[in-house]
């Protein structure tokens, strides 16, 4: 009986590209776009593959549709998959690289999340402390690049990129909302995404993008929603490594795997900072931007600001709760390390008090031990008896003694 093979994964699409009209729906195009659009803008959401196998394909689409190719040094950028978050801008167009979550952190249908196979993997949600934690294994991040004109918003991806595509088919999905029917419209919502849009007057099931630069903003909204979710997973497993630190009897402790947690968490730290630092350069511009003349235009100006503030805001909340993460990290290990010293001290009391008690008993032996012919209770028939019980009586005095004074109590982390 043979086997049936299993499916190879499908190879990425290379490129995908929107028509997106304000109050119309969207359509998605199979060719890159050869001229400028009549009505709305184009969004061409390509891999890094494909911009480095297809340059000069990708400029002659720039050029056709904005009339302006991307400066060489912006290209390298592109391209760069390991180039930190920031902002840069030309008079003809902006550009934001931000750095996304990738590789084994990427969640499956059942709402797990792939780890790295090794004992961590069988622990489920709870590993032991002689194992790093599956979030913490799995911050690997990749660079996502958009250069935003006025007509068109391109972008690059990673090759298996699922916020391109997530926000691809939500973008698809406005086509067949129900307008009225806000449940329906908002379902396929994160949580964190509606509450969100909610707060900036824009939904994003009820209108569809009304510029590149939404768009943008719009992913980078699904990119931060990504940290947000390995916040709550880095909580529950920090949580459980202080757990683990603070177990008094705790010695299967994996001290390296713990140090790379914690650099796990300083290079999170550092990845939000520059996020923070890329939106913030961006706002910054945004407010130089030359005011419309319009209504709607002030109105749409005015909804990018209240958006780019939110998506700050909730950078600055991940940073926040990292530090946070870090210093319950940096507390717990302090406290392992102050559990085991009382420990040790106790231990070494109740060694001291024993000495004493012993003491005395090793005094009497050793005067008896001394090679004299004339020694008290030496010839005696009950000499021996005498000597045993007055050990003994010495012995029990001092042990009800350091009892007393607590020296062999046992204390609540012992």
């Amino acid at each position: 009986m043979s086997e049936t093979p299993l499916a190879e994964p499908s190879p990425p699409v290379p490129f995908r590209v929107f028509h997106v009209q304000p109050g119309a729906p969207a359509h998605e195009l199979f060719e890159l776009p050869t001229a400028a659009p009549a009505a709305g803008f184009f969004w061409v959401a390509c891999t890094r593959a494909f911009l480095g196998d297809h340059l000069q394909r990708v400029q002659s689409t720039l050029q056709a549709v904005t009339g302006q190719q991307l400066v060489d040094l912006h290209v390298s950028d592109l391209l760069n998959a390991q180039l930190p978050s920031h902002y840069d801008y030309t008079s003809h167009y902006d550009l934001l690289v931000f750095r996304r979550l990738v590789g084994s952190g990427r969640p499956r249908p059942n709402g797990a999340v792939d780890a790295p196979p090794g004992p961590a993997a069988a622990d489920g949600d709870k590993p032991s402390a002689s194992t790093p934690a599956p979030a913490l294994r799995r911050i690997r991040t990749g660079a996502v690049g958009f250069a935003v004109f006025d007509q068109l918003l391109f972008s690059v991806h990673p090759d298996e990129c699922t916020v391109r595509e997530a926000y691809a088919a939500r973008l698809l999905a406005l086509n067949t909302a129900t307008a009225g029917s806000p449940a329906a419209e908002t379902a396929s919502i994160p949580q964190e995404t509606a509450q969100r849009d909610q707060r900036a007057g824009l939904l994003t099931a009820a209108r569809m993008p009304t510029s590149p630069a939404d768009i943008m903003l719009r992913v980078v909204n699904l990119i931060v929603d990504g940290y947000l979710d390995l916040r709550r997973e880095l909580s529950r497993q920090l949580d459980h490594w202080q757990v683990e630190l603070l177990r008094p009897r705790a010695r299967a402790i994996n001290w390296t795997a713990l140090l790379e947690s914690r650099l796990a968490l300083h290079q999170l730290d550092e990845i939000c900072e520059d996020q923070r630092t890329a939106v913030q350069d961006w706002i910054d511009a945004i407010e130089g931007w030359p005011q419309p003349a319009t209504p709607a235009g002030l109105r749409e100006i005015e909804l990018l600001k209240v958006r780019s503030r939110d998506v700050l805001e909730h950078i600055e909340r991940v940073v926040h709760h990292v530090r946070r993460l870090e210093q319950s990290a940096e507390t717990a290990v302090q406290m392992h390390f102050s559990l085991q010293s009382n420990r040790t001290n106790d231990i070494m009391r109740t060694l001291t008090a024993l000495t004493a008690v012993f003491l005395p008993l090793n005094l009497i032996a050793g005067i008896f031990g001394m090679n004299f012919e004339f020694i008290p209770f030496v010839h005696l028939k009950a000499g021996f008896w005498w000597a045993l019980g007055t050990m003994l009586c010495i012995a029990l005095a001092l042990t009800l003694f350091f009892w007393r004074k607590r020296y062999l109590a046992r204390t609540g982390q012992g």
